[in-house]
């Protein structure tokens, strides 16, 4: 097998096969014949070729805005990546560094796995939740596969007959039949199932292995909400046990980690290695054929900033850890777990103040965090949210993505904090239960500023409002017809939708005390809310990605927030509108925002927030 030799035991012999066992999305990727090694560096829009006889970057290839995915092609030296916010798949020489071709897609390409003869890429877009088939010498679609919602996760299976996808923000695992396009097994978990981002099919069992989280969205304390998970799922058909849940907190005295990323399973698919963001950790486990316990933990390492991702060789000799906020691949001795070298692949590209901001924004430690379950990105990764409505003390409240919350304070739906330094009182709650990062007493929210009381808090609030909107997929050739009706029907003054969502963040929230909050009639729908029912107008940009809606999260679609969540019309007039205007308003609102607000908010004298 390509990247994959397995032994394969028959009549008590042993001997070597070649075919390919599988392969899965990641960050990184290593070619066939472990000679280069392929690093996605998401912040700073470059991918690192890294000579893995020298342990040196041979070449940074500049690919747009936020790379995720990257496989090398069958047993070349050639690549493809995908490009998260430019909406490309890109394909590189890996000899010359040179871009053969950017493929337009619709949007968020995330996970990128080529097939043995390097004809084929499979790629998912993350949003509407689509796999593509691209020709990797035509450099051309093939075909576009619906399978799920937000899609990340993608591997094919030994054999090359299924596609195995993962939702993102659901843990579900569907398997797509390569020859007739269509899902036809699914593996649906626990409700609570987030954030799986990966998978990874076994070399020669019939075994998947899901990497991600369980937000428990009605604790509201740090020793409860978030958990760590890793998978296992019997993908062969027939019944039996289907999935199997591992609590990754349940080894070595229970040691807590948080946030796993990615995992990587060794050639001979004896061991399991898994990478924790939250707490830079790593563990190293066996593999068992016993389908009860599946793994036996070996030994946690400490890993750098950040670990995202975890290859093996080939030759199962050594393997890679890519620690994204170092900016660096570390390379490990397979059998003593020691390091062997530290790759920097790329330059920092941010100020030290922002590195410092991320860095403690994706810690689940100490200062920011006392039980190491949770971080602030166990929530809001990459400044996306978690799809999630939690039961918070102050009532239902649905996680609201970062993006432009540098123009759009005050924060919170019940705008109760003023800053982003007010979340020291978040790091010290009982949901964190960190240290916190001012010496002493806090300032209670919207009274004197905790700006300036510590330089960490204000990194954090710098890294946090640093968060722009990339233009939404739905105008790209600007608005369509019906488009054009829903925007003069959102801005008609019979409906008054830009009444609240006006300007160029379609918000009137403004740093001007009193703050405009609105009782838009979903105060009374949730029995436990204690702050309503006034509430902060959220943005609209963005929005065509960003369901459920409202505080409560119990408008499932957009049309729902124009009718069924907007029974007495205090959410704007729309009972009089035909269901034929309300599929125009809807569609108008998908396209948001089909251009950079900045400027025109920098025009209007817009104040924004770092």
């Amino acid at each position: 097998m390509r990247r994959f030799a397995f032994v394969f035991v028959l009549l008590g012999l042993t001997a070597p096969l070649d075919a390919l066992a599988g392969t899965s999305n990641s960050l990184m990727d290593i070619s066939a014949d472990g000679r280069l090694l392929a690093c996605s560096n998401r912040d700073n829009g470059t991918v690192s070729l890294v000579d893995l006889q020298s342990n040196a970057v041979i070449r940074e290839i500049p690919v747009g805005h936020h790379p995720e995915g990257v496989s090398f092609l069958g047993e070349t030296h050639n690549l493809a990546v995908a490009v998260y916010d430019e909406d490309q798949v890109l394909f590189i020489d890996g000899q010359t560094g040179k871009i053969d071709a950017r493929i337009d897609v619709f949007d968020e390409p995330y996970g990128v796995v080529s097939n043995s003869d390097g004809s084929r890429v499979y790629v998912t877009l993350e949003y509407p939740g689509t796999v593509l088939e691209i020709d990797t010498a035509a450099h051309t679609v093939l075909r576009s596969l619906p399978a799920g919602k937000f899609l990340r996760g993608i591997a094919i299976e030994p054999g090359e007959e299924r596609l195995l996808v993962s939702e993102y923000h659901t843990g579900i695992v569907k398997a797509i039949e390569l020859k007739s396009g269509k899902v036809v097994d699914s593996w649906q978990g626990s409700r609570d199932d987030n954030l799986a981002r990966q998978l990874q099919p076994h070399p020669t069992r019939p075994k998947v292995y899901l990497p991600h989280i369980r937000s428990k969205i009605t604790v509201t304390h740090g020793a409860g909400s978030i958990f760590p998970y890793v998978t296992v799922i019997d993908s062969a058909p027939g019944e039996g046990r289907r999935r199997k849940p591992i609590a990754m907190d349940s080894f070595k005295g229970t040691l807590v980690v948080a946030n796993p990323w990615e995992l990587a399973i060794s050639p001979d698919g004896q061991r399991l290695y898994v990478v924790f963001a939250g707490t830079d950790d790593m563990y190293v486990c066996d593999i068992l054929d016993d389908n009860y316990r599946e793994i036996k933990f070996v030994k946690v390492k400490n890993l750098g900033r950040n670990p995202r991702a975890v290859r093996v060789a080939p030759d199962n000799q050594s393997f890679y850890v890519y620690n994204a906020l170092d900016f660096a691949v570390v390379k490990y001795d397979a059998h003593t777990l020691r390091p062997i070298a530290t790759i920097p692949v790329c330059e920092n590209p941010h100020d030290e103040q922002i590195l410092l901001g991320k860095v403690l924004f994706y810690s689940a430690q100490q200062p920011m965090v006392g039980r190491r379950w949770i971080s602030c990105a166990s929530c809001h990764p990459d400044g996306h949210s978690d799809g999630r409505t939690w039961h918070n003390p102050e009532g239902l409240r649905d996680t609201t993505a970062l993006f432009g919350m540098a123009w759009t304070h005050p924060i919170h739906w019940s705008a109760d904090r003023d800053e982003v330094q007010d979340f020291e009182h978040t790091i010290r709650s009982q949901l964190m239960q960190g240290r916190g990062l001012i010496r002493g007493d806090v300032n209670p929210a919207l009274e004197t500023p905790n700006r300036g009381l510590s330089a960490e808090l204000d990194a954090i609030a710098a890294y946090s409002n640093s968060h722009k909107f990339t233009l939404s997929p739905h105008a790209k050739t600007g608005l369509n017809a019906a488009a054009k009706r829903g925007q003069k029907l959102f801005f008609d003054e019979e409906t008054q939708c830009a009444t609240c969502h006006g300007g160029p963040f379609f918000t009137d929230s403004r740093m001007e005390k009193p703050f405009r909050l609105h009782d838009v009639g979903t105060g009374n729908d949730d029995p436990s809310e204690i702050m309503g029912p006034k509430y902060d107008t959220p943005t609209l940009l963005g929005i065509y990605r960003t369901a459920p809606y409202l505080h409560h999260g119990k408008a499932k679609t957009l049309r729902d927030v124009l009718t069924t969540q907007n029974k007495n019309d205090q959410h704007g007039q729309t009972s009089h509108l035909s269901a034929e205007q309300i599929d125009d308003l809807v569609e108008f609102l998908k396209c948001l925002p089909y251009e950079d607000p900045e400027p025109a908010a920098i025009k209007a004298g817009l104040r924004r927030v770092d």
